[in-house]
């Protein structure tokens, strides 16, 4: 997966290991929450000028890939 994701970064002495974008204080989960308000591409790079475009995009693909539904047998 790290291949895949080169634009998301975790270091333990940013925001506290949490994944982020490219090491900069800004972490996925927030950008993620900040689409799932409706907030479109463009409007978060206004908002948030260090990212990129494709930053938003590794970063919901990050987070499709972590949610990625797994089977599991019922327990009788």
């Amino acid at each position: 997966m790290a291949n895949t994701f080169d634009r998301i970064a975790q270091n333990p002495n940013v925001l506290a290991g949490r994944a982020t974008i490219r090491g900069l204080r800004i972490s996925v989960a927030h950008v993620v929450n900040l689409v799932a308000n409706g907030m479109t591409a463009a409007q978060i790079v206004e908002e948030l000028p260090d990212l990129e475009e494709e930053d938003i995009r590794q970063a919901l693909a990050y987070a499709a890939a972590l949610a990625q539904d797994e089977l599991h047998p019922l327990r009788a």
